[in-house]
């Protein structure tokens, strides 16, 4: 029973799941506390239970060679944290067929092929992390050494896309290229990698804000020190490509960590054939401000995004404590 289809009358019993949580003093396993229980704690532990629920029928779907494109997106502080190498697996498996994500969720998963991130603290000394070279994301520290050493690299990508016969391309292109790149110059740690995945499985990576990043400051010095240079990146062709895999999908998915930027591209592909099919949102993001980060799924149908039809949930919690949970309850 839907909750918002739920109408009381003074005299009415109402029926539906009960509530309830696991007996501890049964032999029972954490495995067996997720698949069973969640769905019946109430809260957003039964957001994450129905989630599974929603993932575990696309999956069905899928095997049955059912024609449903799963959209998957995240911002740049998930390839951050160690979820990374989830997202990895699930583009080495074939479990996502599209992927949009900013500029930080590639060039951080190129970097971490290099050298690693290292957990540090929330409360730190900004002045003073400044002065040993050290950046912070959140309790996540990123020496510059890292991006000094991913420089080199971008710039002898630069070369390779200059010498093309086209100096034109789309940032798909750029992505699937800098997936075929690291598959030349990289070595065993490109196995955990995203964007390795991604194109070895023609799974194409959408980026919009390419420049919006490290990415965009080698751009700035390529291109500015560099005055013959014709490289050019195209949205615009992206755009059409997007859409129209949204449009010829029989049936489309969409799972999103996160807000910002990649939510309304995949969410906005998807008005073009009147919303998506599923919808699974992890957010910490909250509705008042009107931002489209917080916006939750009932506002996307408002203008067609996601279908009034839709099956679909979300769930309100930080996807470093959730998504590794989803994951392994639909994929083991």
């Amino acid at each position: 029973m839907d909750p918002k289809d739920i109408v009381l009358k003074q005299s009415e019993d109402i029926s539906g799941i009960e509530i309830e949580g696991p007996w501890l003093d049964e032999d029972i396993s954490l495995e067996d506390i997720i698949k069973n229980y969640y769905k019946k704690i109430g809260f957003q532990a039964s957001h994450l239970g129905k989630a599974i629920e929603i993932w575990k029928k696309i999956e069905e779907k899928r095997k049955r060679g059912e024609d449903i494109k799963v959209f998957f997106g995240y911002t740049s502080n998930i390839v951050s944290s160690g979820l990374r190498e989830i997202i990895a697996y699930l583009a080495k498996h074939k479990k996502v067929d599209v992927i949009v994500t900013t500029a930080g969720g590639v060039e951080e998963d190129f970097i971490k092929c290099l050298k690693p991130f290292i957990l540090g603290d929330w409360f730190v000394n900004g002045k003073e992390l400044r002065e040993k070279g050290i950046n912070r994301i959140g309790n996540i520290f990123v020496p510059n050494d890292r991006y000094i050493e991913f420089e080199k690299y971008m710039m002898e990508f630069f070369e390779e896309l200059l010498n093309r016969d086209n100096k034109i391309v789309t940032a798909s292109e750029f992505c699937y290229k800098l997936g075929e790149f690291m598959d030349k110059k990289l070595g065993k740690e490109k196995e955990k990698s995203i964007l390795y995945w991604a194109y070895k499985n023609n799974i194409p990576i959408f980026c919009p804000a390419i420049t919006d990043g490290s990415i965009g400051d080698m751009l700035y010095f390529f291109k500015k020190f560099k005055k013959d240079s014709e490289l050019k990146i195209d949205i615009a062709n992206d755009i059409v490509k997007l859409n129209d895999i949204a449009i010829n999908a029989k049936e489309t998915a969409c799972i999103i960590l996160g807000g910002s930027l990649p939510k309304h591209a995949i969410i906005n592909a998807n008005l073009f054939r009147e919303g998506t099919d599923y919808a699974i949102y992890i957010t910490t993001a909250l509705p008042w401000d009107g931002s489209l980060s917080g916006a939750p799924p009932e506002e996307g149908i408002s203008w067609g995004k996601i279908s009034a039809e839709a099956n679909y949930v979300e769930i309100w919690g930080e996807a470093t404590i959730i998504f590794p949970i989803l994951v392994y309850c639909v994929m083991k």
